[in-house]
């Protein structure tokens, strides 16, 4: 079974933090699904005077991949989502060491 991350960038292009919000198995619709409703739930306000106040973008990059912008009273946050899935481990049998596949010599 294809294993997924979920992986969200905050700030800016020249100071990004990237990490892995979560990870699942499954097939690509079910990875796809969870990284909709990962990005619908993000930074929704929770209050109803927030919610008349703060405006939420968002922007579909490519069918793995979207960017949230979130502004409220002079407030900016942009955050990108991305969906990718495990190509290589060095500790799993089933998955090559590298990229580029095999590890072996000629």
């Amino acid at each position: 079974m294809p294993h997924w991350a979920i992986v969200v960038a905050h700030g800016d292009a020249e100071s990004s933090r990237y990490y892995i919000h979560s990870e699942l198995e499954g097939t690509e619709s079910e990875a796809l699904a969870a990284l909709l409703n990962t990005v619908d739930a993000s930074q929704k306000a929770s209050r109803a005077r927030s919610i008349k106040h703060q405006r939420r973008q968002v922007f579909r990059v490519s069918e793995r991949s979207y960017f949230l912008r979130v502004m409220y009273r002079g407030y900016s946050s942009q955050a990108h989502f991305t969906l990718a899935e495990l190509v290589a481990d060095t500790h799993d049998d089933d998955l090559p060491d590298t990229v580029g596949g095999s590890t072996e010599g000629p």
